[in-house]
Formats: C-alpha cells, structure tokens, sequence
C-alpha cells in the first residue's frame, strides 16, 4: 500500500494500516484522524534523528506517546475557552468569611469539597467525588457567594452562566446556546461552573411550551455527558424556587447533592457583621447589639445595610468637613430602613422545602 501523505485513504483502510502497523486497533473515524499525524511524525523523528526510521517505528512512537499530545494541544484551547466564559480566579479568604455554624458550611466541606480535595482517599474507600449539585434557598441567602466560595478554596476558576447570556440570540436560541456552552465546559479542568436562576432553564415540563420542554429536555442529556467526563469540573445549579423544577432534574442520578442554604444563626450574622465593620471608619459599635437588630437579615440584606451606612457617613463627612465616625447610633438611624428578607413565612416554606427536596 503507498503511504504517500496525499493519499487518501478510507476510514476502514486507515483502521487496517495502523492495526497492521502497531497491533492497535481504531475506529474507522478515529483511525482516519490519526493516520495523517502518524505520516507526519514519521517526516518529523526522521528529521531529528537524521535518518529515516521507517513507518512502523513513527506509528508505534507516535501512538506511545499519544498521550502526551493532547495537553499540548489543549491547553491553548482551555485557555481560550475560559476567557470567552469569563473565568475568574477566586481568592480562598472568601470561605473564611461564612460562620462555621451558617448552614450548610459544613455540609458542603465534608461532602464536597473535601472527597475532590483527597481524591487519593476517596478512591480508596470509593467515595465518587460530586459532579453536579443544586443549591435553593430563599434570595439573598448567599446561594452564589458559598459557589465562588467553594471555588476560592478549591483553587480552581469559577464561571457563571445566567440565563440572560443563553437568550442573547433569542428564545428559540436558548438550546443550542446551552448546549454549546456545556460541550465547552467539557474541555475545561478544574472549574466550579456555576448557573444561577436554573428553573428559569429547567423548569417543570408538565405546563410548559415546546420551547421550554427542549431546553429543559437538553439540559437533561448536558448533565450525564458532563458526568462521565475525567476532568475536575463541579456543576452547580442555584434556584430560589426549588418547588419549579421539572421532577427528572430532582430524581437521584442526576445531581449528587441538593442543598438547602437558608438563614443566618447569631453566629453567622456575627462573621459577617465583623467583615464588613472592618471596611468601615468606626468609633463605638456594639456588636452584641447589631447582631440583635439585623435578626432575619440575609447576607445580601446585611451587605445593602453597609452599603447604606457607608454612604451616610461620606455624605456626613462631606457635609460637616470633620472626621465621621461610624457608630451605634449610625445603624439605629439606618436599620430601620432595610427591612430583613426573612420573614416567618418565608423560613416556614423553606423548612418545608428542605425536608421534601434535600438529598445530601
């Protein structure tokens, strides 16, 4: 058989030549990718050594060494794929900023992050490492600030999907947009892959348009596919309406855990209370009593209180021409106006929902 690099040969014949060759055998399809590298590699060691070292030897060096030849390829791929998905690099101090005691910190360190941190161990006992988890709880709770945060110390990138970026070329775009997105991350290693408002995209089918029972249905086929890849790469899906997903996304097999993340104890109020004091220009602040007032707050109500108070103090400073000291009597005067997020009702429906969707 000529083996000149203009011949084309079919599937079939590159599967039988590189079996003749090697002792390996290929499928047709991916035979016919490989035989054109082998023919070239085979120019390529002849020109280093200096001499022409046959084909049967470049096939067998070229398919030893196989696996080297994907990271040299990959690697600018992944690197280009992660900037036009915005990755970001999270800092790890963002973890110690979530209370021991807030929920569900410790859940999350002990069924997540350490089964993919001790890989070693976990295979060990045969403990598969999650690959895709859900978070629900009501707005506000930090559902998105545990995911950077798990990120952070993983030390692995993060990248956010909202739902507006798979819309941007129309509604009837949205599947093939997420589609594309989730075949991406496949290449990707070591990526926490974050998709907040998920039942806008895997909302219940049984009331639904066609549209929106094809979306739901491509993220159903998205998740095995991105289950069965090697790579390190944690999904993770936020909702504020467990109750609105379609039932098949719930049933195990799906997603590894699903976790509630609900509100503040004092403890955690406490952690993030003392964060967020240090960035500002305090005299007397009674932490005690801070805590108290901003009971039902959650961190994204806690984190618009300091917004307001900040301002107040600059506009006071500004005003006055003297030195302001954030104070006690500062948050007496700004509490008032933020109203907590968390009211008996709203914890009542997630208890609710804890107790009927939690899977850990």
């Amino acid at each position: 058989m000529n083996d000149n690099p203009q011949e084309l040969l079919s599937p079939e014949d590159c599967t039988n030549r590189i079996l003749e060759l090697s002792g390996v055998a290929f499928e047709p399809a991916i035979a016919a990718d490989l035989w054109p590298n082998i023919l070239k590699h085979k120019w390529l060691l002849s020109e280093k050594l200096e001499r022409d070292v046959g084909l049967r030897t470049a096939c067998i060096d070229f398919l030893e060494n196989l696996e080297q030849v994907p990271d040299e390829n990959i690697t600018p791929q992944r690197g280009n794929i992660l900037k036009e998905m915005g990755a970001q690099t999270i800092s790890r101090e963002l973890w110690d900023t979530i209370s021991d005691s807030q929920p569900p910190k410790q859940l999350v360190q002990r069924r997540i992050i350490l089964p993919l941190m001790e890989e070693g161990l976990s295979l060990k006992h045969g403990v598969v490492p999650p690959k895709a988890i859900v978070f629900f709880g009501p707005p506000g709770t930090g559902k998105t600030h545990f995911v950077k945060a798990i990120a952070g110390v993983l030390s692995w990138r993060y990248i956010e999907v909202v739902p507006s970026m798979l819309m941007a070329d129309g509604v009837e775009k949205i599947g093939a947009n997420l589609r594309e997105v989730m075949e991406e991350a496949r290449n990707l290693d070591e990526v926490v892959l974050f998709i907040d408002e998920f039942e806008e995209i895997a909302g219940s089918r049984d009331m639904a348009d066609r549209i929106d029972k094809s979306i739901t249905n491509e993220f159903l086929k998205q998740i095995p596919l991105l289950k069965e890849q090697e790579n390190k790469i944690l999904l993770v899906c936020a909702t504020n309406y467990i109750r609105d997903l379609d039932a098949a996304m719930l049933r195990p097999g799906r997603f590894d855990c699903i976790i509630p993340v609900g509100g503040l104890d004092k403890e955690g109020r406490t952690t993030i209370l003392k964060h967020f004091l240090a960035k500002l220009n305090t005299g007397q602040v009674d932490l005690n009593r801070l805590v108290q007032m901003t009971s039902g707050f959650t961190p994204a109500d806690i984190e618009y209180l300091f917004q307001q108070v900040a301002h107040f103090a600059f506009e006071q400073e500004l005003a006055s021409k003297k030195n302001y000291l954030v104070t006690a009597e500062t948050f007496s005067h700004i509490t008032p106006i933020v109203q907590p997020s968390l009211s008996d009702e709203v914890l009542e429906e997630f208890e609710k929902d804890s107790i009927n969707y939690s899977r850990v």
